[in-house]
């Protein structure tokens, strides 16, 4: 017999330990399939932003894909061609800033709750 070992000793009906754990993995399995759930989601939801005071209307997924651009007419002044340029791209990079915090607001929704020891 070994050193220190009991030889009447059975285990019984003892629980496996790691319930914590085992919780824990599942939880982060349903955060998982929540969160591709949300992510699909996201290709097909839409988001209007305007920019140019009004002037300018893009439509972008929330996957920061734009779905369309509609420029006012007033804005286009074909002597003011860099004009129109500027415009479009700080209204691009507003529209892609918006489909991010829209995408990062649904997926926080769906792991918020998983609170993880040490990273929480």
């Amino acid at each position: 017999m070994a050193k220190g070992r009991r030889s009447d000793w059975r285990p019984g009906n003892l629980q496996p330990t790691g319930g914590v754990q085992a919780d824990l993995v599942e939880k982060i399995r349903r955060v998982q399939e929540e969160a591709a759930s949300v992510q699909a989601a996201l290709e097909q939801e839409l988001i209007n932003v305007t920019a140019a005071g009004g002037a300018i209307l893009i439509t972008i997924s929330g996957h920061q894909r734009v779905q369309s651009i509609k420029i006012d007419p007033s804005l286009v002044d074909p002597n003011d061609v860099s004009m129109l340029e500027d415009a479009l791209v700080a209204a691009v990079n507003e529209a892609i800033l918006a489909s991010q915090e829209y995408a990062a607001k649904r997926l926080e929704a769906v792991t918020s709750g998983l609170q993880i020891p040490g990273l929480t």
